[in-house]
């Protein structure tokens, strides 16, 4: 569906897009969208979400539920529906897309990348794309065999799951039977299955955001990361590779990408791979704004999420520029009923710095609750401001 006449928000003509899950990336996808005067109805299974805070209206449910979703939809009757997260009823929105509802980039891909199974099985056993080895266990025994196939150390995560919940890594047998309890307990849905992955020697991992739009494909210039339990503690734009592995990642992208979206299907992915000098394995894939895609906030021309928006309405995506930036995230710990920030003025201090404070209304345990981002001469440069920028800003 493309978009050739635009409405008034609130207004008979006005153009409805529905965010399915209202976090931070979520957020910044509504900002963009309401620039065209899009109207935006955010939902999430917590009142007061962070997209919630910026959208014209909202809805709290629980988002696997597929009669409520189902109900939910029928009563907005969007233009659009757009998962932000994983923990949706995606059998629900199978249903809708083949009545007439349009879902982003495709209830297909929404289904198969919800579950780790599903996509891994795509890109290594359909499309062949090399991966590390893995196996699929649905028992302690069957993950402790799967484990001894793939090798020590290995990774052990749910099928469902993201930020790294529930993601441990095994090191010897003994080590599994824990593995399997934080996997079954960090779990975003109950699918009793979880993956273990064999270790790869790689040199760095990238995430590179690709976007499928009317006029094609375009690709962001690849993003570098580091990751802690899974989660991402670190970003930087742009990451330096051959241009053989950097053809090479292009390639796999295109690939899944093109698998998901079937002849409609658009919108913005983040493909994650390891690098290896000039090989390339594909890893994951979100069909969303990507965590680690934040940076280019700062060092794109148009960020993730306008490139999200621009693909979802149909609109043109030129020449996407890169400048060097980085992204550090800041974490909230403990029990916070009413999280405050300090330091943010220290923060900002360094010229080309940012600061994005995500409105996440509590802190229980473990949460990132904001973002330092900062530009530089050089990807270097750009680090060391966003991470001396994040130290700054303590939440409590």
């Amino acid at each position: 569906m493309k978009i050739r006449k635009f409405g008034t928000p609130l207004k008979r003509s006005a153009i409805k897009l529905m965010m399915l899950g209202s976090g931070e990336l979520g957020k910044e996808v509504v900002i963009e969208a309401m620039r065209f005067g899009i109207e935006v109805i955010a939902c999430d299974r917590y009142a007061d979400a962070p997209a919630m805070l910026v959208a014209n209206s909202s809805y709290v449910f629980d988002m696997r539920d597929g009669g409520a979703l189902r109900h939910v939809v029928e009563t907005v009757k969007p233009d659009f529906i757009v998962p932000e997260i994983e923990a949706i009823a995606t059998d629900t929105l199978v249903e809708l897309e083949k009545e007439g509802w349009t879902v982003i980039p495709t209830a297909r891909a929404a289904q198969l990348t919800m579950d780790r199974r599903g996509i891994r099985k795509l890109a290594a056993e359909k499309l062949r794309l090399p991966t590390s080895p893995y196996r699929f266990a649905a028992s302690l025994e069957e993950l402790q065999a799967g484990a001894e196939a793939v090798g020590f150390p290995c990774f052990i995560k749910p099928t469902m799951s993201s930020s790294g919940h529930g993601q441990s890594v095994a090191r010897k047998p003994a080590d599994v039977a824990k593995s399997w309890k934080i996997a079954m307990e960090g779990t975003r849905a109950s699918t009793g299955l979880v993956i273990v992955e064999g270790a790869i020697d790689f040199d760095y991992e990238i995430t590179l955001l690709t976007v499928r739009h009317d006029g094609g494909f375009g690709f962001c210039e690849p993003i570098g990361h580091i990751q802690v339990d899974g989660d991402y503690r670190e970003s930087w734009q742009p990451h330096a590779m051959s241009k053989t592995a950097l053809r090479k990642a292009r390639d796999i992208a295109k690939k899944v990408v093109n698998e998901l979206c079937g002849a409609k299907g658009r919108g913005l992915f983040g493909v994650e791979m390891f690098v290896k000098g000039d090989k390339v394995w594909f890893s994951e894939l979100s069909p969303r704004p990507h965590d680690t895609g934040m940076v280019t906030m700062v060092s794109q021309n148009m960020s993730e999420m306008e490139l999200h928006v621009r693909a979802i309405l149909g609109l043109p995506i030129p020449q996407i520029t890169c400048q060097p930036g980085a992204s550090v995230p800041v974490l909230g710990d403990g029990n916070l009923e009413d999280p405050t920030y300090t330091g943010i003025a220290k923060a900002l201090a360094a010229p080309g710095t940012s600061v994005r404070i995500f409105g996440k209304p509590e802190v229980k345990g473990h949460r990132r609750m904001a973002v330092a981002l900062a530009t530089g001469r050089t990807v270097k440069d750009a680090r060391r401001k966003a991470i001396a920028s994040a130290k700054q800003i303590k939440v409590g």
